[in-house]
């Protein structure tokens, strides 16, 4: 196929897939619209009703959009993941995860899902936005798993078509990971994060030097305001990658996720006399809300519980608490995150309908959203808790940050942001640029994995301050990866390299490693990556 009707392919497939979107459905009506302004001429009538979409904004929300990259010969199961081996992991895992699930749901008598008895809805209803008060009795429900669980089950993967004693190398067995996959180096990782650079200007890090702000600070945050203004997502993402200013944060992320409410502000709703899209989220989050409360799934104590171990304990988020219940509890209702898993590796979990047997076609999506809360799961949402006050909002930029990257932390794949993959690169940066140290802490039983297991798992929520955190999640979204996470890991280790030569178990390399409330991210990432010797 030559490179004319290969992109003429392309662009079929995308418009294929834009036709059953909501913002085609805007645009074509918007479209249908602009015929009765008196500037759109049937002689010139499509270059005006394009010029027309053009200046009212619409050109830049269809930029925006974010389009899945199309591969028509690709069975499904390949564009979830490609190794068959991991697939294989995956669908094991999620049989272990669900038993868990039903097995606490028989021992505690529990089902899975009821209709809340109207007194209880209105109750409630009434206590919504005070949920933190309520304080009930849960000692009986336990996480269905906890990330060390998972990284036995990392650990455990094997490629039964690799030949392990093929691999070059003393080091290759150092190790917890014993998968070959492709990871990047320093040297590559230079050339993928240039921006991160030593010359190049980083808030995180030139904002608290003794610099006047003038140097870098002020002008940058012009350009920012700029970004914002222009609505344009590549701009954001880009922009994203030296920081995102304290102001202008919230604005940015919800740009580069396309989670801003549509249509944007410089549309004016008394123009179409339809005020209808300007509440879209607010209306979304609403009926989510009323799910809520009519109905009652056993993953609520799950939530409920994980909140009060971590964010309730957590010195940055226990304010959070209410907000919190409130987006997990909607989030697991939202059957339109079942969407990511038509490129997850995972599947979602399925359970059947009390009274019905276990006929397949009685088998229904459980929770609806096809996501099983694990031990930590409310820690993904807490530091958004700092940018959004309006739940509405709240709760979209966390489906989407959930639907890009936060799902590949706790499901088994291939992928260069899967934690599989970060796992490996975090020893392989070690184990290269470290050596001594690594071989000492796996001398002393301490493979430095299960220690930067969970933070890497919760991309090091709960473990930073939350500015710091903020500043690594920038990052994340400037370069559309997970990958610095693995790198910040690392990068802690050769920070406290002096003190971890000197312990002799794995508890006191723990307490080594126990605070990082006090680190810095950017300076650590960019004297790791810049300033190693390789």
């Amino acid at each position: 196929m030559d490179e004319g009707s290969e992109l003429s392919l392309t662009i079929a497939q995308i418009v294929q897939r834009l036709k059953g979107s909501h913002l085609h459905s805007q645009i074509e009506r918007q479209a249908k619209e602009c015929l009765h302004q008196p500037e759109i001429k049937l002689e010139s009538l499509k270059e005006d009703v394009r010029s027309f979409l053009k200046t009212s904004g619409w050109e830049r929300q269809l930029q925006n959009a974010p389009v899945a990259p199309s591969h028509p010969v690709a069975p499904p199961e390949h564009l979830k993941e490609p190794l068959a081996y991991m697939r294989k992991a995956q669908a094991s895992w999620e049989k272990r995860v669900l038993k868990s699930l039903n097995s606490m749901s028989t021992e505690l008598g529990v089902p899975l899902a009821r209709m809340r008895p109207a007194a209880e809805q209105k109750e409630l209803s009434n206590k919504w936005n005070e949920m933190g008060t309520d304080e009930p009795d849960l000692t009986s429900f336990r996480p269905v798993y906890a990330p060390k669980d998972f990284l036995e089950v990392l650990i455990s993967l094997r490629n039964p078509n690799h030949d392990s004693s093929e691999d070059v190398g003393v080091r290759s067995h150092w190790g917890l990971i014993q998968v070959p996959l492709n990871v990047r180096d320093i040297p590559q990782l230079r050339q993928a994060y240039s921006e991160l650079n030593l010359t190049s200007g980083q808030l995180g890090i030139d904002d608290h030097a003794h610099i006047h702000p003038d140097m870098f600070e002020n002008e940058y945050v012009q350009i920012g305001k700029k970004v914002v203004l222009e609505q344009d997502s590549a701009a954001a993402q880009q922009y994203s990658r030296q920081g995102c200013p304290t102001g202008l944060r919230a604005d940015l992320w919800a740009l580069i996720l396309n989670s801003t409410n549509q249509p944007q502000h410089w549309f004016d709703p008394s123009q179409t006399g339809d005020t209808s899209e300007f509440s879209q989220d607010v209306m979304y989050y609403e009926q989510l809300t009323a799910g809520v409360i009519q109905h009652d799934l056993l993953v609520d104590n799950l939530i409920y519980k994980d909140v009060k171990l971590t964010a309730s304990n957590d010195d940055y988020y226990f304010v959070f608490e209410d907000f919190l219940y409130q987006v997990l509890l909607c989030f697991s209702r939202d059957t339109a995150v079942l969407e990511h898993f038509k490129y997850n590796s995972a599947t979602p979990p399925k359970s059947f309908i009390q009274g019905k047997g276990e006929d397949e076609e009685c088998a229904v999506v459980y929770p609806p959203n096809g996501v099983i809360p694990f031990h930590g799961f409310s820690m993904y949402v807490a530091p958004l808790c700092f940018l959004y006050n309006e739940p509405s909002k709240l709760y979209s930029v966390f489906r989407e940050m959930y639907s890009r990257y936060f799902f590949r932390l706790h499901s088994i794949s291939s992928s260069p942001s899967g934690i599989v993959s970060l796992c490996l690169q975090f020893e392989r940066l070690l184990q290269t640029h470290l050596p001594q140290l690594f071989y000492h802490l796996r001398q002393i039983e301490a493979q430095p994995l299960r220690i930067a297991f969970k933070w890497m798992v919760r991309a090091f929520s709960g473990y930073l301050s939350s500015d710091q955190l903020l500043l690594l999640w920038d990052r994340i979204l400037g370069y559309d990866s997970l990958e610095v996470v693995a790198v910040l890991a690392a990068a802690v280790f050769a920070f406290r390299a002096e003190n971890l030569m000197e312990v002799t178990s794995l508890a006191s390399a723990e307490a080594v490693l126990a605070d990082l409330s006090t680190l810095k991210v950017m300076p650590l990432i960019q004297i790791f990556l810049f300033a190693t010797a390789i």
